[in-house]
């Protein structure tokens, strides 16, 4: 990886690079007889450099914003280009960075297209199982998560229904309890497979309800504040400072799986290379 003094020299050269970009862009040629509207140094702006600045049919006032706006714009990144160049340090090879640049590009965009074409993209379950059986030390939890229900209700809310379908069991009722809570609830939570970090949960329910010290005893209840009421009933726990259960890191776990896929791939296509290009005599060591 670049050192910061490398990257600051790169910085730099792309900001140069965007604002050569500008200072060339948008009028210092001229037609016969064009208009000059404005000048930077050596630099002028002609006004046949306005053709498509304005769309047809707009009025006069706003052509004239238009207009305004787009020669404040060059004559600022004139500007800034003149002190670019003026400043350029000493020991910045621009002609090198933009090679370097732009073979990065080139690379990049030719190694996208191989991964297009030749990568699976596919992850088992038997596969992602076993990545994660083999790497749970990547998996971590920082806090506690939890799957939980949790319905908070407006104070003033009639809730009866809901306090005999919260206690119930039953399928049925557990679909008519998301379906009145979606109308009636100011919030929701009634996916079972779902995670969510407990600081989540404990910030919906009144203050010191859930903690980390208590989630073990505290798994099921009923609270009344000044303002709502609110069921929760905790699911599932896994503790902070252990390996994350499966379903919660398995979006991470499948882009570690491809993203070694990927990097295995062009390794491969590599190496493939060299030893044909080898073979034809297009690669030579010399000693």
């Amino acid at each position: 990886m670049p050192n910061r003094a490398t990257m600051k020299k790169i910085f730099f050269a792309l900001t140069l690079l965007s604002a050569a970009s500008m200072w060339h862009c948008g009028g210092d040629s001229s037609k016969e007889g064009d208009q000059p509207l404005a000048k930077v140094y050596n630099k002028t702006l002609y006004k046949s450099a306005l053709e498509g600045v304005v769309p047809e049919g707009t009025s006069p006032e706003d052509s004239s914003l238009l207009v305004s706006a787009y020669m404040q714009r060059w004559v600022r990144e004139q500007l800034l280009m003149y002190e670019a160049e003026r400043n350029i340090p000493k020991d910045l090879d621009i002609d090198e960075l933009v090679r370097n640049y732009r073979a990065s590009l080139v690379r990049y965009n030719f190694e996208e297209k191989i991964i297009s074409e030749k990568l699976d993209s596919t992850v088992t379950e038997e596969e992602l199982t076993a990545f994660y059986e083999n790497n749970r030390d990547q998996f971590q939890l920082e806090s506690p998560i939890v799957k939980c229900f949790l319905i908070k209700m407006p104070a003033g809310a009639s809730s009866g229904d809901i306090s005999r379908l919260w206690n119930s069991r039953s399928e049925a009722d557990a679909a008519r309890l998301e379906n009145i809570a979606s109308q009636y609830a100011t919030l929701a939570l009634l996916d079972r497979n779902k995670w969510y970090t407990l600081d989540e949960i404990a910030a919906i329910l009144p203050k010191g309800t859930l903690t980390p010290d208590n989630t073990g005893s505290r798994k099921d209840g009923v609270l009344n504040d000044d303002d709502y009421r609110y069921f929760y009933r905790i699911l599932e726990t896994a503790q902070g400072k252990t390996a994350a259960p499966l379903d919660y890191v398995r979006g991470q776990a499948t882009r570690l799986i491809l993203h070694k896929r990927k990097q295995d791939l062009l390794e491969k296509w590599n190496e493939e290379l060299y030893q044909r290009e080898l073979k034809r005599e297009n690669v030579q060591i010399l000693k």
